[in-house]
């Protein structure tokens, strides 16, 4: 089970994220571009997806992910229920949202410095 705390030390761990409170949320950016942000109780985070990839992922695990609300299905964005992925999960999906808005050269560093030694 994941927690907003972890959302939170996964996404200021990762360069140039800016933690921010907008209307009572918890949003997560890179410069302008949000690419975290938790619901008011911290039970559901919202966080860049790629938007071809959104059904199949909410039809294969509909308990961790859903669309977001209407206003937002235009952007790569899904819901995920915290309560119901792995930290690891998170962690991905954490990553990979910031990598979506995150600057190539930037990216490129973190994948660097992050790469595993069997790579």
């Amino acid at each position: 089970m994941a927690t907003a705390d972890d959302v939170r030390e996964i996404a200021t761990g990762l360069p140039r994220t800016i933690e921010r409170l907008v209307r009572d949320r918890v949003k997560f950016n890179v410069g302008r571009i949000v690419y975290v942000a938790l619901s008011r109780d911290e039970q559901v985070m919202g966080c860049g997806f790629p938007k071809e990839e959104r059904d199949a992922v909410i039809a294969a695990e509909p308990d961790k992910f859903s669309m977001p609300g209407k206003g937002d299905q235009r952007y790569h964005w899904i819901v995920v229920e915290l309560r119901n992925v792995t930290r690891d999960e998170l962690r991905e999906l954490v990553t990979d949202a910031w990598r979506m808005c995150a600057p190539k050269t930037v990216v490129r560093e973190y994948d660097a410095r992050h790469a595993s030694p069997s790579r």
